[in-house]
């Protein structure tokens, strides 16, 4: 995976050069290990939206996002009704897309059954983490592949096995910061210090 230069001299995913907004993602957010669960569910919406747009799109509409879907808070999101999916539909500051906004409210219902079966997302979603050297260039893997499936499985949409494994990259399930990049030993050091869910 090729590196960039920023102005500070630090080597960063190659990735990450599009935009500033891009390099704060990185920075601080992209890989670091996540177990909470509004947070993962947020990640997982956020991804499904982003399917066919560029991250950038959905990077610089997420507070939007975040209002519109009452902060991710599952629990909440699964009681909208038909009249918030057409507040929704109108909401300029999202992406308007019927298919996209019912699947997160679907997907949060599927949310609720999972923390009442598994105990949290969390608890559930790591026991796919990928416990290789990451830092290679590929859009699925075999264990987003059995996730995705798994999550079909439980009813939840727009959860194929390339947006689950972005979901994976962006939330530390696989340390995927290329080789030489400043931020890859960090997040790995993290990952070993993450208490995750049983």
């Amino acid at each position: 995976m090729a590196l960039f230069h920023g102005e500070d001299g630090r080597a960063r995913c190659g990735w990450c050069a599009a935009t500033p907004d891009y390099i704060r993602y990185h920075d601080s957010e992209w890989g670091f290990p996540v177990i909470e669960d509004n947070r993962l569910f947020e990640k997982l919406c956020l991804e499904g939206f982003q399917a066919g747009l560029s991250w950038r799109t959905i990077l610089e509409k997420r507070a939007n996002f975040r209002a519109a879907f009452a902060g991710f808070d599952f629990r909440k999101v699964a009681e909208f009704c038909p009249g918030d999916v057409a507040r929704l539909l109108a909401d300029k500051g999202i992406v308007r897309h019927r298919g996209k906004i019912e699947a997160t409210i679907n997907n949060a219902q599927r949310a609720c059954e999972m923390v009442a079966a598994e105990g949290s997302l969390a608890a559930f979603l790591w026991r796919y983490e990928d416990p290789g050297p990451g830092g290679v260039v590929r859009a699925t893997s075999p264990l987003s592949e059995a996730l995705s499936k798994e999550l079909r499985r439980r009813g939840w949409k727009f959860v194929g096995p390339t947006t689950v494994y972005a979901f994976m990259q962006a939330m530390g399930l696989v340390n995927d910061h290329a080789e030489g990049c400043a931020l890859r030993e960090e997040v790995a050091q993290h990952r070993a210090a993450c208490a995750v869910p049983k």
